[in-house]
């Protein structure tokens, strides 16, 4: 006869075992991303820094900016110098209460204004600016973010590369720690750099596609003008993505183009700004990676299964913490009489993380942060608890700006 302790154990020995073998999935995937990542760019992808000769498609940036005049003159400096004869930059002054509109016209870009404070984010800015650039297209449109540079050349790289393959193309997006950065904002910097550069650049080389990242993004107009942008979902840049990967179009990493950006440097900012992206991931992850992986599969389409597998990696701090806590659960059920087994697959699971971080660092981040300082990666991890916990008691579900220094929300 069966005990009850005995099925008990056998419960947990079953759900420890389901759970270490979920976690090897995202483990295993980050580990052969910066593996593959670990080289330089792929020789099909050329310098950006001179343009190529040659006349290239049209282009128009399209800019979404709510209150963003603190910093939109200096944006605007790194893309207005890069436009041929018959580009544009259109700024989407969206619900501002600031002299955002003004200080783009001064600097020469086109602007039109939203003013809608029911339905708000990025999503409806973008929507606006698309139905005003449908009355002259142009060839490709690229999204770039107010609060971003434009590396040199980018724009001709990105606009040249999207209308030669037809899809979407996303340019190396980095955030940057600002001046005398917190150790805890370059650990996040670091962190930013293994989703945005290591890991799309292992994808890259083994010929596989990436996600969009929200700024640097091009597009054929065709594709952009049938895209469904308007909402106010958190993250709507992987949404996106996604949709037009299961469309047949799945975005190409451009390591040559890149566009930067810098934290926050206030507390509440960072803090707002980690909560969307977590939350929106971690959402994207429950919601659209099973389906996605399952219609890869059945469907025999490679890319698909590749945008699935990518998606399952949460954002690197959670991972961790979801680690911990099947590893205490595990050893504990071992110590009680339970199998060895889940406590073994946890700590595989940890060798494979841990060593697609090492490969990471040596690849795109020796210069964020020590290998000493990385070290710290535990106290950042629980420093983001009350995120994490977030996602039970107030999930943030709708876009919320971030807070910069000196500007209104």
């Amino acid at each position: 006869m069966v005990t009850l302790p005995a099925l008990l154990y056998g419960l947990f020995a079953a759900l420890g075992t389901a759970l270490a073998l979920v976690l090897l999935v995202p483990a295993g995937v980050l580990l052969v991303q910066t593996l593959a990542g670990r080289r330089p760019a792929p020789p099909t992808v050329a310098t950006a820094a001179t343009p190529a000769p040659g006349r290239r498609p049209s282009a128009a940036l399209l800019v979404p900016a709510h209150n963003e005049a603190a910093g939109m003159a200096a944006a605007l400096a790194t893309m207005l110098p890069q436009l041929q004869p018959g580009d544009r930059v259109l700024v989407v002054a969206d619900n501002c209460s600031d002299a955002t509109a003004a200080i783009a016209a001064a600097c020469g870009a086109q602007v039109v204004t939203r003013t809608d404070t029911q339905r708000r984010g990025k999503g409806y800015a973008l929507d606006h600016g698309i139905r005003h650039l449908a009355a002259a297209p142009p060839e490709v449109v690229l999204i770039v973010d107010a609060d971003c540079h434009m590396g040199a050349g980018s724009v001709d790289r990105l606009v040249r590369e999207c209308a030669a393959t037809l899809r979407p193309v996303q340019a190396l997006y980095l955030m940057q720690s600002p001046a005398a950065a917190s150790l805890k904002t370059r650990i996040a910097e670091f962190a930013w750099a293994v989703r945005n550069e290591a890991r799309p650049l292992g994808c890259a080389r083994l010929g596989l596609p990436c996600q969009l990242m929200g700024s640097g993004m091009a597009f054929p107009w065709a594709l952009i003008a049938g895209a469904q942008l308007a909402s106010g979902h958190i993250v709507e840049d992987m949404q996106l993505g996604l949709d037009l990967a299961a469309a047949g179009t799945p975005p190409r990493f451009c390591h040559a183009a890149r566009v930067t950006s810098v934290f926050p440097e206030t507390e509440e900012g960072a803090v707002a700004q980690r909560t969307r992206w977590e939350h929106g991931h971690l959402g994207m992850i429950a919601s659209r990676g099973l389906p996605m992986l399952a219609r890869g599969l059945f469907s025999g389409r490679p890319a698909l299964v590749a945008m699935a597998l990518d998606l399952s990696v949460p954002p690197l701090a959670s991972l961790v913490l979801l680690l911990l806590l099947a590893t205490l659960g595990t050893a504990a059920l071992w110590a009680f009489g339970g199998p060895a087994l889940p406590f073994g697959l946890c700590v595989l699971a940890w060798v494979l993380v841990t060593l697609a971080i090492a490969v990471a660092w040596r690849r795109v981040a020796r210069h964020i942060v020590s290998l000493r300082e990385l070290m710290s990666v535990p106290g950042y991890v629980l420093a983001k608890l009350p995120i994490y916990l977030k996602l039970f008691t107030a999930r943030q579900m709708e876009w919320v700006r971030t807070k910069r220094d000196g500007a209104p929300k």
